[in-house]
C-alpha cells in the first residue's frame, strides 16, 4: 500500500521526500508528476483540467494508490472531487492548512505566484470557515515576478520575492503561502503574523489517511 502524491513540478518530490523522512519514518510514498495539468489549468481554468486529473488520479490507483495526495493547490479541487469516481480518498494538500488559518483569525491573506491557485484557496478556505462556523475576510495576493523565477529555476529569488510580499502586509490575522513552492520562504520572512504553509500539514493528512485504511483493512480481515 502507498501514499501517492500527485504533483505538477518534479521540484515538489524532494520537499515530500524529506517531509517523509523527519515526520513518518516507514510511510512508502509514490510520486506522480504531470507538468500539463497545472498548464491547462493556468491557461483554460482550473475546470479544464478535470478529465486529465482524473486520469492521472486513475492511473497513480492502477498502480497501487490507497490514498492520493493532490499537492497543486490550483487543481486540488478538482482532483478532490474526483475521488468518488476513482475509489480511493483523493486529499488536496491545503485543505489541513486552510483550516489551521481559519482557527487563528478572521483576516486571511493568500499569497500566490500564479493567478490560477488564488480562486481555489481562497474558496477552500471559506469553505472550511463555514464548516468552522467562523467569519473570515480572504484577501488574494499575486507575487509579481515569483513565478517566473521559479519557471527559470531561480528558487531563491522567488523565494525572496514571496517572503518580501508577506513582510509588506499588515493587516492580517494570518497568511497563507498557496503553494508548496512557496513553503521554504517562510525562513527568510521577519513579519510577526503567523504565516501557514501546506507540505507538512498535508503529508501529515495523508499518513493519517493511509493509516486508517490499513487499520479498516485489519478490522475487516479478522472480521
Amino acid at each position: 500500500m502507498s501514499l501517492a502524491l500527485l504533483h505538477t513540478s518534479p521540484r515538489h518530490v524532494p520537499v515530500f521526500d524529506a517531509l517523509r523522512d523527519a515526520d513518518h519514518q516507514g510511510l512508502e510514498l509514490r510520486h506522480f508528476v504531470d507538468e500539463e495539468l497545472l498548464s491547462r489549468a493556468r491557461a483554460e481554468g482550473p475546470e479544464a483540467a478535470r478529465g486529465d486529473v482524473r486520469a492521472a488520479l486513475e492511473r497513480a490507483v492502477a498502480l497501487g494508490a490507497r490514498v492520493v495526495l493532490c499537492t497543486c493547490s490550483s487543481i486540488g479541487g478538482v482532483a478532490e472531487a474526483a475521488a468518488p469516481a476513482v475509489g480511493v480518498p483523493v486529499l488536496r494538500v491545503d485543505r489541513p492548512m486552510a483550516s489551521a488559518a481559519v482557527a487563528v483569525g478572521p483576516r486571511i491573506v493568500v499569497l500566490a505566484t500564479v493567478e490560477s491557485t488564488l480562486g481555489p484557496t481562497a474558496a477552500l478556505i471559506e469553505e472550511e470557515a463555514r464548516r468552522a462556523g467562523r467569519p473570515v475576510a480572504v484577501r488574494g495576493r499575486l507575487v509579481a515576478g515569483a513565478w517566473q523565477c521559479f519557471e527559470a529555476g531561480d528558487m531563491e529569488g522567488s523565494l525572496s520575492l514571496v517572503a518580501a510580499a508577506a513582510d509588506e502586509e499588515a493587516d492580517a490575522d494570518v497568511i497563507v503561502l498557496a503553494q508548496v513552492s512557496t513553503a521554504s520562504a517562510q525562513h527568510l520572512m521577519a513579519t510577526t503574523i503567523p504565516v501557514l504553509s501546506s507540505p507538512r500539514l498535508g503529508l501529515a493528512a495523508g499518513a493519517e489517511a493511509m493509516a486508517v485504511g490499513r487499520s479498516s483493512s485489519g478490522r475487516g480481515a479478522g472480521e
